[in-house]
């Protein structure tokens, strides 16, 4: 993964990465209408802002819809998935830094 180039994530969805912080990151999500990030947790805290969209979240199996100029926190090591209800853009932060999504780890 290469900072600040976009890059497919999963169908219908890609994402890029800013420059990341000493433990504070982000990263801009495109969705299509209907395209999903698939469920999965990590040990990072993160914050989703809705920048444009609906989304439906499934977290620990409570769904929540998101729209647009609201956030969400996701606690460390919760499952955790989205839906765009329509097409959207997420804004999200992790806390520390994913290296794996750097290419770090």
């Amino acid at each position: 993964m290469s900072e600040n180039n976009w890059e497919q994530a999963e169908p219908g969805v890609k994402r890029k990465i800013f420059s990341p912080g000493i433990s504070l990151m982000m990263m801009e999500v495109h969705f299509d209408k209907g395209a999903e990030g698939y469920v999965h947790s990590h040990p990072h805290e993160q914050l989703t802002y809705v920048k444009q969209g609906t989304f439906e979240f499934l977290l620990d199996g409570e769904k929540r819809t998101v729209r647009s100029g609201e956030t969400l926190v996701i606690p460390s090591g919760v499952k955790h998935s989205a839906i765009a209800l329509e097409k959207g853009i997420l804004l999200d932060a992790f806390t520390p830094l994913r290296l794996d999504l750097l290419g770090r780890e």
